[in-house]
This record gives C-alpha cells, structure tokens and sequence, in this order.
C-alpha cells in the first residue's frame, strides 16, 4: 500500500510534510527530541549495523534515551532467546526481527511504531511477536501500538481500529469489532442483484455465475432481504471489495 511508509517517516520526522503532525499532543517538529524518548520504531532500516551484537546495541542505546533499561533489555533477549555476544550478520531473519523489537521496546515507550514488524517470518515466530506485542499493551493502557502490515490476519488479533491507505489516500478508519461483526458478503444472481438499492451496499464483484457483493450492516440487510445467505468475511475480503470491488 503506497502512503504508509511515507506516513510513518512523516510521523517521525524522517522526512518533510506538508501540515501539521502532533504526538502526545506536541508537534513533532518543534518537539521532535522530547517526542522521541518516549517512541519505539522497528523500520525496515533499523539503522543497527550487521557487525553489532546485543550487547553493543546496549551500549549504544543507553547513551540515547534516558528511560532505556539494560535489564528490560536483557529480559527481551532471554524470553526470545537471543544471544548477546553473536553478531546480527549470524542471525536468522526471525532472530534479527527479535533484536530489533527488542530494542525498541526496553525504554518503556508510550508509542511503538511498525513497519512490517511480522513479514517473511513463518507463523510460529510470528504469532510470538504479536503475543509479545499484547502484553505490552496490557502492561499499561496509555500504550499505543501503530503497526503498518500487509498481513492482515495479524491485524484481526492485535489491531483495535484499522486504517486503509490506498494510493496516499485514506479509504477507511474503523473500529477492527466492527468490520467483522457488522461486514458481510453476498452471494447472489445477477437478476437479485438488480434489485438491491444502490445505498446498500459499497462494492460488487461480477463472477462467471454469481455476484459478491460486500454490505456494511448485514442485519439491516437481513431485515430486507429475508432468505439471503451472508457470509462472514475476514479483512481481506473487505480491503479487496474497497480496493478492487466495482462500485
């Protein structure tokens, strides 16, 4: 999705925009230090050299942020079994991903940001990470988690609101409960089709025998249509309907 990386850099004042961006209520240009302290970022530019290990990323880190705390650090590393002498060259992609999350977290920040936190890791190290993730938020409910991701599934078990970027534009800001109770989809003939109202749906897919259509409140559609089948879909599907689904 071509806007999240840019927004995410904007945010942390990586690169220049346009208008105004405000974190814990301050902007990020005229308070971009104090900020900071208190922001946790895993981009795909770590900016941590391959010949580092775990214990020169300690060392480093503690002359960055005031909160960073070695045993917080060191805590991350046992519960992902990282060692703290082996260089980030010799890891495996889950390992590094480990490290890195790691990192950004063990100065306690009120705001971790994500970019792609989970991608090519297999599903075991993956569901790890957002478990990790949730703790972190169940910790202290003045947490935030900002994630950026193009797997979607991890977004129906952490992600409380989902925002979709297309192109640079915002198509959608909603709560994650209520695309997957109120969404739904129908599969119907084209001459059923033909006699939904406009309003009352957001997208179509024309297939080779039948017609998807995605509704937005399936119980008021219910109420109309009384022998309809709805099928329940996941994020995906609702992305794909915005994004590819004719209107």
């Amino acid at each position: 999705m071509h806007g999240k990386t840019t927004t995410i850099k904007s945010i942390l004042n990586i690169i220049n925009s346009d208008g105004e961006i405000n974190i814990f209520g301050k902007d990020i240009k005229n308070s971009e230090k104090e900020i900071k302290e208190q922001i946790g970022t895993v981009l795909d530019d770590s900016f941590l050299s391959d010949y580092l290990t775990a214990k020169n990323i300690n060392s480093v880190m503690k002359d960055i942020y005031k909160n960073w705390s070695e045993e917080k650090f060191k805590e991350y590393l046992k519960t992902f079994n990282l060692p703290d002498n082996k260089m980030m060259k010799d890891f495996s992609s889950g390992m590094k991903m480990k490290l890195k999350i790691a990192t950004a977290m063990a100065h306690s920040p009120k705001l971790l940001i994500l970019d792609e936190p989970t991608s090519g890791l297999d599903p075991v190290v993956r569901n790890e990470i957002l478990d990790i993730f949730r703790s972190y938020i169940e910790e202290d409910e003045t947490r935030s988690i900002l994630i950026s991701t193009h797997i979607t599934s991890d977004l129906e078990h952490i992600a409380d609101y989902i925002i979709l970027i297309d192109n640079g534009s915002l198509v959608f800001y909603k709560e994650t409960g209520e695309i997957l109770e109120n969404y739904g989809i129908v599969k119907t003939s084209k001459e059923e089709f033909e006699k939904f109202n406009r309003s009352e749906y957001i997208s179509y897919k024309k297939g080779k025998y039948q017609y998807e259509v995605l509704i937005e409140n399936k119980e008021k559609f219910r109420d109309k249509y009384k022998n309809i089948i709805i099928d329940k879909p996941n994020i995906e599907d609702v992305m794909l309907f915005y994004l590819k689904g004719d209107k």
